[in-house]
C-alpha cells in the first residue's frame, strides 16, 4: 500500500501553519469526545478551522468541533486539536494521524492524548480518569496500522518499539498532581484497547477485551500514539471513563454517545484543572528530571 502523503505534504502543512501563526508549540494536545472544552482555557489563542488548513481532514463526530487552537496553557506553548479523526468516519489511518507528523515538524516534543472511553475494569466508575499505561491495538492485529507501507526514514525507523509508548515520568508526575487536587476518587491507571467502531461492543466482545487485560475501551488514540512514537515524540495519555461497559446479558442499559458527551461536560472542570496543573511540569525532554 502506498502512503497517501509525501514528506513534502507534511512539510507544506507545517510551513503554512508556521507562516500563519507566531506561536511555536512545545506540547500538542488531542481532545476526544466531550473534552474539547480544554481548549477554552488557552490564552493568546489563535484558532484555525480544519477546513482552512492544507491537507487536514474534517471532524464529523458529534461533540467534536474541528479546530486547531494555538496559544498557551498555564504558560506552556501548545497546540490543541478540538476534535480528532477516526477510522470509523471512513478516513485512512494516514489521514487520522496526519496532524501528529505535522506537530513534529512544528517543533512539538510532547503529545498529550485524551479520549472518552468505556470502563471494562469493574473497579472503575463513571467520571474516573485513567492514565494510559499501555494499549492494545485491535485493528493492528488485522494489519490496520498507520505505519503500513513504505517507511519514511526522515520521521523514524522501520520498526519502532512500543513497550515504552507512554512516558513513565509524566505518569508519576500526574499522580503527584492528582493527590494535591484532593479528589474523592483515585486517579486510575491501566490499559486502553482500541476497537474500530462505530458500534459499541457486544457483551461477548467486552468480556473478551477484559480477558485480554484491557481496562478501558475506545475507538481512537492508538494510531496517533504509534505515529508519535515513530517520530520520537514523548506521549502522555488519559481516558475519561464515560460509561461502564455492559458485561452481562441481564443488564438492560445500553451505551449511548449522548451519555459520553454528558459525562465529559460533568468532568470538564476537574479535567481542566488537572491539565492546567500538568502543563507547566511538562518540560522539554532534555530538561526533564
Amino acid at each position: 500500500m502506498e502512503n497517501e502523503f509525501t514528506y513534502e505534504d507534511y512539510q507544506n502543512t507545517a510551513e503554512w501553519l508556521l507562516t500563519h501563526t507566531k506561536h511555536r508549540p512545545q506540547v500538542a494536545l488531542i481532545c476526544g469526545s466531550g473534552l474539547g472544552s480544554l481548549a477554552e482555557k488557552v490564552t493568546e489563542a489563535q484558532i484555525f478551522d480544519y477546513s482552512e488548513i492544507p491537507n487536514f481532514s474534517r471532524s464529523t463526530v458529534l461533540g467534536q468541533i474541528g479546530r486547531l487552537v494555538f496559544g498557551f496553557l498555564n504558560g506552556r506553548a501548545c497546540v490543541v486539536m478540538q476534535g480528532r479523526f477516526h477510522l470509523y468516519e471512513g478516513y485512512s489511518l494516514q489521514k487520522v494521524t496526519f496532524p501528529v507528523r505535522v506537530f513534529h515538524l512544528l517543533g512539538v516534543d510532547t503529545l498529550v492524548v485524551t479520549n472518552a472511553a468505556g470502563g471494562l475494569n469493574p473497579q472503575f466508575e463513571v467520571g474516573d480518569i485513567m492514565l494510559i499505561r499501555d494499549h492494545i491495538n485491535m485493528p493492528g492485529f488485522s494489519g490496520q496500522n498507520p505505519l503500513r507501507g513504505p517507511n519514511e526514514e526522515r520521521f523514524g525507523a522501520r520498526f519502532p518499539p512500543m513497550s515504552d509508548a507512554y512516558d513513565q515520568h509524566l505518569r508519576q508526575m500526574a499522580h503527584s498532581i492528582w493527590k494535591k487536587m484532593k479528589e474523592q476518587r483515585e486517579l486510575q491507571e491501566g490499559t486502553y484497547v482500541m476497537v474500530g467502531g462505530p458500534n459499541f461492543e457486544t457483551v461477548a466482545e467486552s468480556r473478551l477485551l477484559r480477558m485480554l487485560g484491557a481496562d478501558a475501551v475506545g475507538m481512537s488514540t492508538v494510531p496517533e500514539v504509534i505515529v508519535a512514537r515513530h517520530c520520537g515524540l514523548r506521549v502522555f495519555g488519559f481516558s475519561l471513563i464515560t460509561n461502564k461497559v455492559v458485561m452481562s446479558y441481564e443488564r438492560l442499559e445500553k451505551a449511548k454517545h449522548e451519555e459520553v458527551l454528558e459525562a465529559g461536560e460533568q468532568a470538564a472542570q476537574k479535567l481542566e484543572e488537572f491539565v492546567h496543573r500538568l502543563m507547566p511540569r511538562i518540560l522539554p525532554p532534555c530538561n526533564a528530571s
